[in-house]
């Protein structure tokens, strides 16, 4: 069968789709996991110092996504979409690492 030419068919478009709404997603989890961290710090820099930080603040600041499951071709996309927002400098080392991971064991 010859290889079409032009824009892409109907799995391409789809295949896109999937990828631009996973990096939506991981990018704003990312976003709102850091923004949620830097107020709990604004809040334990500005309570007094005898008072400890609530630990059900920190397991609320950094919800787990669930990931389905998901066939390899699935994971593959993923783990290829996660390196590039690590080289995008949207995610850091840790962060992949655990994401990778997390990707894997699903």
């Amino acid at each position: 069968m010859p290889r079409r030419m032009g824009r892409p068919g109907l799995m391409g478009t789809m295949a896109r789709t999937a990828v631009i709404a996973g990096t939506a997603t991981a990018v704003s989890g990312s976003v709102q996991r850091k923004q949620a961290q830097g107020a709990a710090q604004q809040q334990a820099a500005e309570a007094p110092a005898a008072t400890p930080p609530a630990p059900a603040a920190t397991a609320q600041a950094e919800p787990a996504p669930a990931v389905a499951a998901l066939s390899m071709d699935q994971k593959i996309a993923k783990i290829k979409e996660l390196g590039q927002l690590k080289e995008a400098g949207l995610l850091t080392d840790e962060e992949f690492a655990g994401e990778k991971a997390k990707v894997l064991a699903g």
